[in-house]
């Protein structure tokens, strides 16, 4: 199989773009291929998956340790003819930028990955190929196999190529050049998502008929060649199954994949609504779920869905097992501020007001640690997590201790009880283990299945 990890010097170098085209490219040539983000970003899975039509995984070297991640790998790109690796930052930015440690090398070290960095060669020649020495000598070995220019004219890469196989021994593997009608719109937390970029498709098909003119195939093929990765054999799942609801609508859309088939495999079934337009939770719901995702765009209309809003306090008050990370999180509190500064009314089962407050808040990753006993974690029992918001909320709730794991700077933080955990801390179910038996198999006590 065709298997590589793109990576760049530096966030913006355009590594969505090449992959999201990458892909197309591959699947346009019957390849199959299957793709990965790393790190805890949710919005460039989305735009792999429109290029698909399946699902993108992440694969997080703190969230989850290296076995884990080699396995959620495997499982994943089993049976694909390609398997696209998407970098995340800069190539050897890490936990807190200072460390490798879960950053893109780490990754494509632990998965033995070929590396096509991504460079955007602005008014540099052979500055760039110093800038390549400097990133293949880093760290032994580098992975790095080939490149790929982005917005770089014709006469650029021509002028680029035979500079930087000589200075570097890498080969230009192709090269994209400016397309302004093909960029990806941002915002605050990063990329637009995919559903609400226009045009999306004949975006990325323009993008991909581009690369498959400058693509040189064989030498492409020869520097990302794989072993094939055989199907894997699942476990059966366990006990009674056990229905969750699942928040999924445009205000709720930040949610691993894996952690959703974590669940699975503890034994749940899911079922999807939406807490913008339903009415009520999924009958036979024994458990809550709301991830994280834009709810502060979309106030006006889930303060608007006073039936929801009941029917999820309802289940918050009567013991429903519930876990609510970031923009869950602020659902259940008593109110939210919307992008224009205006307060709406939410599911008031927690007491905090949520607030825009322009800027980063607690950005990054963090261990937690239970101050108390509740759903997931017993007191002192700690786990990972990651926090990407611009938003807060006047009662963030101190039944945990989170901790920066360079700076050690800590702070409390969420509610935990028997039947819930709410916070803004996102977790990574599948790196955790037992987190997901734990969530199911309290539904499953809920319920009254044995």
């Amino acid at each position: 199989m065709i298997g590589c990890l793109l990576a760049a010097p530096a966030s913006g170098s355009g590594k969505t773009t090449l992959t999201c085209a990458l892909l197309a490219l591959l699947a346009k040539r019957g390849l199959d291929p299957c793709a990965f983000k790393c790190g805890p970003d949710y919005i460039d899975p989305m735009f792999h998956r429109s290029v698909l039509g399946v699902p993108s995984h992440n694969l997080d070297l703190f969230l989850s340790d290296e076995s884990t991640v080699r396995a959620l790998y495997a499982r994943y790109a089993a049976g694909h003819g390609a398997a696209v690796v998407e970098g995340a930052m800069g190539f050897y930015d890490g936990v807190g930028g200072s460390t490798p440690e879960a950053g893109a090398w780490h990754l494509a070290n632990t998965l033995n990955l070929p590396v096509l960095l991504v460079l955007r060669p602005g008014g540099s020649c052979l500055t760039l190929a110093a800038l390549i020495r400097g990133l293949q000598t880093f760290r032994a070995p580098s992975h790095i196999a080939g490149v790929l220019l982005n917005e770089c004219s014709p006469s650029m890469a021509a002028a680029l190529a035979p500079v930087i196989r000589r200075e570097t021994g890498l080969p230009v593997l192709g090269w994209l050049p400016p397309m302004p009608e093909a960029r990806f719109p941002s915002r605050h937390l990063g990329l637009y998502t995919a559903a609400e970029v226009q045009d999306l498709t004949a975006r990325i098909d323009a993008l991909a008929d581009q690369l498959g003119k400058t693509l040189d195939w064989p030498a492409f093929l020869a520097a990302c060649q794989q072993p094939d990765i055989p199907p894997a054999h699942l476990s059966p799942r366990p006990g009674t199954p056990v229905r969750l609801a699942v928040a999924r609508d445009e205000a709720f859309c930040f949610c691993y994949e894996e952690t959703l088939d974590a669940l699975r495999d503890a034994g749940a079934e899911l079922c999807f609504f939406s807490p913008l337009r339903d009415a009520a939770l999924p009958a036979g719901a024994a458990g809550l779920y709301l991830p994280g995702g834009y709810p502060e765009l979309h106030a006006p209309a889930l303060a608007l869905n006073t039936a929801m809003r009941r029917a999820v306090a309802g289940a918050v008050a009567q013991g429903m097992p519930t876990v609510a990370e970031c923009g869950g999180f602020l659902y259940l509190g008593k109110s939210l501020e919307d992008t224009g500064g205006r307060h709406w009314p939410m599911a008031g089962a927690l007491p905090g007001a949520g607030y825009k407050k322009g800027r980063l808040v607690r950005f990054g990753y963090a261990r937690i640690t239970a101050e108390t006993s509740g759903l997931l974690l017993e007191a002192g029992q700690t786990a990972p997590i990651h926090e990407f918001h611009h938003w807060d909320s006047t009662a963030c709730g101190t039944d945990f201790t989170a901790r920066k794991p360079v700076t050690g700077r800590s702070w409390g933080c969420g509610f935990s009880r028997p039947g819930l955990y709410a916070a803004f801390g996102h977790l990574y179910m599948a790196g955790t283990p037992g987190m997901a038996a734990r969530f199911v198999n309290a539904a499953r006590q809920w319920a009254g299945i044995l």
